[in-house]
């Protein structure tokens, strides 16, 4: 949806299994430690970062870098209970300011979405 309403779309995962052309036929993927391409592409002002892996050892590095950039929005996929657990996973790196607070979690509106398709239209109009 983000590369239907003019985004440029790139996809990191370090696992080749989940970013696979058949998946993501339209769009850029890296095969990289989220927070290594992020260092090396250097989002800036015009970016965004939705993290989506549930995996704290990916979303969270992902989230290290994007709070320490200009990114306009950070997101990331998970529960109200899971976003609770994240924030004080990265309140060790950032302290208890309002720097977290930047992260949208759970990302997108309370639409009340489930399927792939609510979630990226909740995020699209966040």
């Amino acid at each position: 949806m983000a590369k239907a309403v003019g985004y440029d779309v790139t996809v990191i995962d370090p696992r080749g299994a989940f970013a696979t052309s058949a998946r993501f036929s339209d769009v850029r993927l890296l095969e990289a430690w989220p927070d290594e391409a992020l260092l090396a592409e250097r989002p800036d002002e015009r970016s965004a970062v939705v993290t989506l892996t549930h995996d704290p050892k990916l979303d969270d590095a992902a989230l290290r870098v994007a709070l320490d950039s200009k990114v306009f929005y950070i997101g990331s996929l998970g529960s109200r209970k899971t976003h609770k657990a994240r924030l004080e996973r990265l309140s060790a790196d950032f302290g208890k300011n309002d720097t977290l607070l930047r992260i949208c979690g759970p990302v997108g509106l309370a639409i009340g979405a489930r399927t792939p398709a609510e979630i990226a239209i909740s995020i699209m109009l966040r």
